[in-house]
């Protein structure tokens, strides 16, 4: 499994496990299936919603990463 990174696009995490969904819900961007998901990067979702980036990614890879046990 590919590391998340700030650069990649909501969706492309989404392909890679759909109940990463949870996550990003959490941090308030509930909106995973418009068009900005899958445009925009998790860095660009972050700037527009306030949201702490580093944090996010970290959460995300974190869930990934328990997955994988």
């Amino acid at each position: 499994m590919a590391k998340i990174t700030e650069d990649m696009t909501i969706m492309q995490v989404l392909q890679q496990d759909r109940e990463s969904a949870a996550i990003f819900m959490k941090y308030g961007l509930h909106c995973l299936g418009c068009p900005g998901a899958t445009m925009e990067s998790i860095a660009d979702a972050g700037k527009v919603h306030g949201i702490d980036v580093a944090k996010l990614v970290e959460d995300l890879n974190k869930f990934f990463e328990s997955k994988e046990k």
